[in-house]
């Protein structure tokens, strides 16, 4: 990306007059409200082209996979911050979507650019994937560094949403070299770093959507659109029913305090 003075600057996503407004080529009124799925719509803003069935139908099974996995931290995260304000949806929302990092849902991207590294060393160097995948997870174990896309503090016998987005995969005829490739770590990862380490969904989403075509630096959006729809579901439920101070109050009990004392900390009366 070129930074500092441009005599123009540019998008190509979308403009407006006094008549009407152009979405990617498209007017907004005529051709896409009430005419386009909003996945479709998502790849088509993304992209500035329509989604074929196959492509809609792989992100489709991607997002709902994604979107809900219960009391999550960052879903904690939304629901006491609603809890605290709750006029405020749209601070809890941020709330929620910026506790997606590399270690809950924001993980896919990791995965993501992990597989592309490891599809590209191999094509680069003339090696065969496997060759590459067994080296890759032996600088892992060394390095004692966790491997991407795979294993599940839950699921350590296989993650069955994983399982079924690669069956989805396989189905529309959509696996290719990435779904390849993660298949291969998880075939070899267990034996060489010595623990369960089967293929997880944030490894499975990147691989088969980036066999779809959709580019690397975009995956991040999958799981954040994703999640949206699920922290709505308890936005609404918390605003409804509130345990955002019970979770708050629980973690309180939960946690103990090994700081130092105060003169009258921890003292009884009399």
């Amino acid at each position: 990306m070129r930074i500092g003075k441009q005599d123009q600057a540019y998008t190509a996503i979308a403009t407006s007059d006094a008549d009407s407004i152009t979405v990617r080529g498209l007017d907004l009124c005529d051709d896409l409200i009430g005419k386009i799925g909003f996945t479709d719509y998502f790849w088509l803003l993304v992209l500035g082209e329509k989604p074929t069935r196959v492509q809609r139908d792989m992100m489709d099974a991607c997002l709902v996979a994604i979107a809900e996995h219960g009391l999550v931290p960052s879903v904690q995260a939304a629901r006491m911050t609603l809890a605290a304000g709750p006029d405020a949806w749209q601070g809890a929302m941020s709330a929620g979507l910026l506790g997606m990092g590399s270690v809950v849902a924001g993980s896919s991207e990791s995965a993501g650019r992990y597989i592309v590294e490891l599809v590209e060393r191999a094509e680069a160097e003339g090696w065969d994937f496997e060759s590459v995948a067994i080296e890759s997870l032996n600088e892992h174990k060394a390095a004692r560094r966790k491997v991407a896309g795979l294993g599940h503090p839950q699921h350590s016998g296989g993650d069955p949403r994983a399982d079924r987005l690669l069956a989805i995969a396989d189905d529309l005829g959509v696996s290719g070299k990435h779904v390849e490739m993660l298949r291969i770590l998880g075939a070899h990862a267990s034996d060489i770093i010595e623990r369960p380490l089967p293929i997880n969904v944030s490894g499975a989403i990147p691989a088969v959507i980036l066999d779809a075509g959709w580019p690397v630096g975009a995956l991040k959006a999958v799981p954040l659109l994703a999640r949206a729809a699920g922290l709505s579901a308890h936005l609404f439920e918390e605003a409804q029913r509130s345990i955002g101070f019970i979770l708050s109050h629980k973690a309180d009990v939960a946690i103990g305090y090994d700081g130092k004392p105060s003169p009258k900390h921890g003292k009884t009366a009399g």
